[in-house]
Protein backbone atom coordinates (compact mmCIF):
# COMPACT_ATOMS: atom_id res chain seq x y z
CA UNK A 1 0.00 0.00 0.00
CA UNK A 2 1.34 3.16 -0.61
CA UNK A 3 2.19 5.59 2.20
CA UNK A 4 0.66 8.51 0.88
CA UNK A 5 -2.38 6.72 0.52
CA UNK A 6 -2.34 4.60 4.11
CA UNK A 7 -1.62 8.41 5.52
CA UNK A 8 -4.79 9.73 3.69
CA UNK A 9 -6.78 6.90 5.00
CA UNK A 10 -6.01 7.31 8.43
CA UNK A 11 -6.36 11.09 8.54
CA UNK A 12 -9.89 10.83 7.13
CA UNK A 13 -10.58 7.88 9.96
CA UNK A 14 -9.42 10.59 12.53
CA UNK A 15 -11.73 13.42 11.11
CA UNK A 16 -14.93 11.56 10.94
CA UNK A 17 -14.58 8.86 13.72
CA UNK A 18 -15.68 11.27 16.52
CA UNK A 19 -17.99 13.70 14.79
CA UNK A 20 -21.04 13.03 14.24
CA UNK A 21 -20.94 12.79 10.09
CA UNK A 22 -20.20 9.27 9.71
CA UNK A 23 -16.19 7.76 9.48
CA UNK A 24 -18.38 5.14 7.44
CA UNK A 25 -19.75 7.29 4.94
CA UNK A 26 -16.36 9.14 4.20
CA UNK A 27 -14.25 5.89 4.38
CA UNK A 28 -16.82 4.56 1.21
CA UNK A 29 -15.79 7.48 -0.74
CA UNK A 30 -12.16 7.02 0.10
CA UNK A 31 -11.98 3.59 -0.79
CA UNK A 32 -14.14 4.11 -4.25
CA UNK A 33 -11.14 6.06 -5.29
CA UNK A 34 -8.07 4.79 -3.48
CA UNK A 35 -9.15 0.55 -3.04
CA UNK A 36 -10.84 -0.86 -0.52
CA UNK A 37 -8.48 -1.69 2.23
CA UNK A 38 -7.84 -5.31 4.25
CA UNK A 39 -10.12 -5.62 7.92
CA UNK A 40 -6.71 -5.19 9.48
CA UNK A 41 -6.35 -1.95 8.16
CA UNK A 42 -9.67 -0.60 8.73
CA UNK A 43 -8.92 -1.77 12.26
CA UNK A 44 -5.83 0.18 12.89
CA UNK A 45 -6.79 3.28 11.79
CA UNK A 46 -9.95 2.94 14.34
CA UNK A 47 -7.52 1.82 16.91
CA UNK A 48 -5.86 5.31 16.32
CA UNK A 49 -8.93 7.01 16.77
CA UNK A 50 -9.84 5.61 20.25
CA UNK A 51 -6.31 5.81 21.50
CA UNK A 52 -6.96 9.82 20.76
CA UNK A 53 -9.63 9.78 22.71
CA UNK A 54 -8.27 8.40 25.65
CA UNK A 55 -5.73 10.25 25.86
CA UNK A 56 -7.95 13.57 25.71
CA UNK A 57 -10.09 11.95 28.96
CA UNK A 58 -7.46 10.40 30.24
CA UNK A 59 -7.50 12.64 33.74
CA UNK A 60 -11.32 12.16 33.62
CA UNK A 61 -10.90 8.41 33.00
CA UNK A 62 -8.03 8.14 36.25
CA UNK A 63 -10.93 10.36 37.82
CA UNK A 64 -13.08 7.85 37.80
CA UNK A 65 -11.19 4.42 38.28
CA UNK A 66 -9.69 6.06 41.43
CA UNK A 67 -12.80 7.85 42.78
CA UNK A 68 -15.29 5.04 43.38
CA UNK A 69 -15.88 5.68 47.08
CA UNK A 70 -17.60 8.90 46.03
CA UNK A 71 -21.03 7.97 45.84
CA UNK A 72 -21.47 10.69 42.72
CA UNK A 73 -18.54 9.29 40.82
CA UNK A 74 -19.65 5.46 41.49
CA UNK A 75 -23.10 6.30 40.18
CA UNK A 76 -21.59 7.74 36.90
CA UNK A 77 -19.18 5.00 36.73
CA UNK A 78 -21.71 2.74 37.06
CA UNK A 79 -24.36 4.35 34.30
CA UNK A 80 -20.93 4.13 32.07
CA UNK A 81 -20.87 0.23 33.10
CA UNK A 82 -24.55 -0.22 32.62
CA UNK A 83 -24.59 1.40 28.80
CA UNK A 84 -21.35 -0.26 28.24
CA UNK A 85 -22.84 -3.76 29.06
CA UNK A 86 -26.20 -3.10 26.92
CA UNK A 87 -24.36 -2.38 23.99
CA UNK A 88 -21.62 -5.49 24.60
CA UNK A 89 -24.99 -7.84 24.92
CA UNK A 90 -26.72 -7.12 22.39
CA UNK A 91 -24.13 -6.23 20.03
CA UNK A 92 -23.16 -9.56 19.91
CA UNK A 93 -26.78 -11.01 19.93
CA UNK A 94 -27.09 -8.98 16.49
CA UNK A 95 -23.98 -10.01 15.29
CA UNK A 96 -24.81 -13.89 16.12
CA UNK A 97 -28.12 -13.05 13.70
CA UNK A 98 -26.43 -11.35 11.49
CA UNK A 99 -28.11 -8.31 11.93
CA UNK A 100 -26.08 -5.10 9.81
CA UNK A 101 -27.07 -3.35 6.42
CA UNK A 102 -24.14 -3.69 4.31
CA UNK A 103 -21.76 -0.89 4.01
CA UNK A 104 -22.40 0.00 0.75
CA UNK A 105 -23.36 3.18 -1.02
CA UNK A 106 -27.61 3.35 -0.60
CA UNK A 107 -28.03 1.75 3.16
CA UNK A 108 -25.36 4.56 3.98
CA UNK A 109 -26.02 7.42 2.27
CA UNK A 110 -29.80 6.78 3.11
CA UNK A 111 -28.73 6.82 6.97
CA UNK A 112 -26.80 9.83 6.58
CA UNK A 113 -29.49 11.70 5.40
CA UNK A 114 -31.73 10.64 8.00
CA UNK A 115 -29.17 11.09 10.90
CA UNK A 116 -28.69 14.48 9.94
CA UNK A 117 -32.71 15.19 10.19
CA UNK A 118 -32.63 13.50 13.39
CA UNK A 119 -29.78 15.72 14.78
CA UNK A 120 -31.60 18.56 14.03
CA UNK A 121 -35.16 17.88 15.25
CA UNK A 122 -33.32 15.91 18.25
CA UNK A 123 -31.48 19.34 19.04
CA UNK A 124 -34.19 21.59 18.78
CA UNK A 125 -36.58 19.53 21.12
CA UNK A 126 -33.66 18.99 23.63
CA UNK A 127 -33.10 22.77 23.64
CA UNK A 128 -37.26 22.90 25.37
CA UNK A 129 -35.59 20.67 28.29
CA UNK A 130 -34.94 22.00 31.58
CA UNK A 131 -31.34 22.87 31.46
CA UNK A 132 -29.51 20.21 33.27
CA UNK A 133 -25.84 17.90 32.68
CA UNK A 134 -27.45 15.27 35.06
CA UNK A 135 -27.07 12.00 33.32
CA UNK A 136 -29.92 9.67 34.26
CA UNK A 137 -30.32 5.58 34.04
CA UNK A 138 -32.40 6.62 31.30
CA UNK A 139 -30.26 8.50 28.87
CA UNK A 140 -27.26 5.48 30.37
CA UNK A 141 -30.18 2.86 28.80
CA UNK A 142 -30.53 4.84 25.81
CA UNK A 143 -27.12 5.31 24.62
CA UNK A 144 -26.31 1.80 24.95
CA UNK A 145 -29.16 1.25 22.74
CA UNK A 146 -28.24 3.69 20.26
CA UNK A 147 -24.97 2.63 19.99
CA UNK A 148 -26.11 -0.77 19.01
CA UNK A 149 -28.70 0.67 16.39
CA UNK A 150 -25.38 3.05 15.10
CA UNK A 151 -23.50 -0.50 14.38
CA UNK A 152 -26.54 -2.40 12.66
CA UNK A 153 -27.18 0.56 10.44
CA UNK A 154 -23.97 1.63 8.73
CA UNK A 155 -23.85 5.68 8.33
CA UNK A 156 -25.96 6.64 11.35
CA UNK A 157 -22.72 7.56 13.13
CA UNK A 158 -22.27 6.30 16.75
CA UNK A 159 -21.16 9.75 18.26
CA UNK A 160 -24.12 11.07 16.36
CA UNK A 161 -26.85 8.72 18.06
CA UNK A 162 -25.16 8.95 21.35
CA UNK A 163 -24.87 11.99 21.62
CA UNK A 164 -28.87 13.43 19.92
CA UNK A 165 -30.16 10.00 22.16
CA UNK A 166 -28.65 11.75 25.50
CA UNK A 167 -29.97 14.75 24.35
CA UNK A 168 -33.11 14.50 24.16
CA UNK A 169 -33.41 11.68 26.81
CA UNK A 170 -31.44 13.32 29.76
CA UNK A 171 -29.89 16.09 29.36
CA UNK A 172 -29.64 19.40 27.24
CA UNK A 173 -26.34 20.40 27.90
CA UNK A 174 -24.32 19.72 24.58
CA UNK A 175 -20.91 18.87 26.53
CA UNK A 176 -22.38 17.06 28.82
CA UNK A 177 -23.87 14.65 26.13
CA UNK A 178 -21.24 14.49 24.08
CA UNK A 179 -18.67 13.18 27.30
CA UNK A 180 -20.66 10.69 28.41
CA UNK A 181 -21.06 9.65 24.49
CA UNK A 182 -17.49 9.57 24.67
CA UNK A 183 -16.26 8.08 27.40
CA UNK A 184 -19.01 4.92 26.76
CA UNK A 185 -17.34 4.38 23.13
CA UNK A 186 -14.12 4.38 25.01
CA UNK A 187 -14.49 0.98 26.01
CA UNK A 188 -16.82 -0.37 23.73
CA UNK A 189 -14.56 0.95 20.32
CA UNK A 190 -11.26 -0.83 22.48
CA UNK A 191 -13.73 -4.04 22.89
CA UNK A 192 -15.37 -4.02 19.05
CA UNK A 193 -11.56 -3.93 17.83
CA UNK A 194 -9.84 -6.27 19.88
CA UNK A 195 -13.25 -8.84 18.92
CA UNK A 196 -12.56 -8.19 15.22
CA UNK A 197 -9.21 -8.48 15.74
CA UNK A 198 -9.27 -11.55 17.30
CA UNK A 199 -11.21 -12.93 14.66
CA UNK A 200 -8.38 -12.14 11.93
CA UNK A 201 -5.63 -13.55 13.81
CA UNK A 202 -4.04 -16.13 11.81
CA UNK A 203 -5.77 -15.61 9.15
CA UNK A 204 -3.48 -15.38 5.49
CA UNK A 205 -3.15 -11.46 4.94
CA UNK A 206 0.05 -9.58 2.87
CA UNK A 207 0.06 -6.66 4.55
CA UNK A 208 2.38 -3.48 4.58
CA UNK A 209 3.07 -3.15 7.73
CA UNK A 210 5.14 0.36 7.90
CA UNK A 211 2.17 1.30 6.05
CA UNK A 212 -0.28 0.57 8.61
CA UNK A 213 2.17 2.32 11.43
CA UNK A 214 1.68 5.46 8.93
CA UNK A 215 -2.21 5.21 8.91
CA UNK A 216 -2.03 4.23 12.62
CA UNK A 217 -0.45 7.19 13.65
CA UNK A 218 -2.09 9.74 11.36
CA UNK A 219 -5.39 8.59 12.51
CA UNK A 220 -3.83 8.87 15.90
CA UNK A 221 -3.25 12.65 15.89
CA UNK A 222 -6.10 13.76 13.42
CA UNK A 223 -8.25 12.55 16.23
CA UNK A 224 -7.11 14.61 19.09
CA UNK A 225 -6.97 17.50 17.33
CA UNK A 226 -10.79 16.72 15.90
CA UNK A 227 -12.23 15.83 19.13
CA UNK A 228 -10.18 18.79 20.89
CA UNK A 229 -11.85 20.96 18.20
CA UNK A 230 -15.00 19.67 18.83
CA UNK A 231 -15.47 19.70 22.41
CA UNK A 232 -14.46 23.56 22.44
CA UNK A 233 -17.03 24.00 19.17
CA UNK A 234 -20.04 22.52 21.03
CA UNK A 235 -19.60 25.09 23.74
CA UNK A 236 -21.02 28.15 21.61
CA UNK A 237 -22.45 26.24 18.45
CA UNK A 238 -25.40 23.97 17.72
CA UNK A 239 -24.75 20.62 15.59
CA UNK A 240 -26.91 22.09 12.80
CA UNK A 241 -24.00 22.63 10.62
CA UNK A 242 -22.72 18.80 10.65
CA UNK A 243 -26.29 18.20 10.10
CA UNK A 244 -26.58 19.63 6.57
CA UNK A 245 -23.28 18.72 5.85
CA UNK A 246 -24.70 15.02 6.82
CA UNK A 247 -27.56 15.60 4.43
CA UNK A 248 -25.19 16.96 1.53
CA UNK A 249 -23.26 14.25 1.46
CA UNK A 250 -25.58 11.59 1.59
CA UNK A 251 -27.45 13.21 -1.26
CA UNK A 252 -24.73 13.04 -3.14
CA UNK A 253 -23.36 9.38 -2.42
CA UNK A 254 -27.12 8.69 -3.92
CA UNK A 255 -26.28 10.53 -6.58
CA UNK A 256 -23.09 10.23 -7.62
CA UNK A 257 -21.37 6.58 -6.53
CA UNK A 258 -23.28 3.76 -7.92
CA UNK A 259 -26.01 2.34 -6.00
CA UNK A 260 -24.10 -1.22 -5.98
CA UNK A 261 -20.58 0.54 -4.93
Amino acid sequence: MDYLIAALLGIIEGITEFLPISSTGHLLIAEYWLGHQSDLFNIVIQAGAIVAVTAIYRQRVWALLTGLRDPETRRYALKLALAFTITAVLGLVVTQLGFKLPETVTPVALALVLGGVWMIVAERLAERRPASTQITWTVAIAVGLAQVVAAIFPGTSRSSATIFIALLVGTGDRKAATEFAFLVGIPTMFAASGYHLLKHLGAPAQENWSALGVAFVASTITAFVAVKWLLGYIQSHRFTAFAVYRIVLGVVLLLWLPVGG
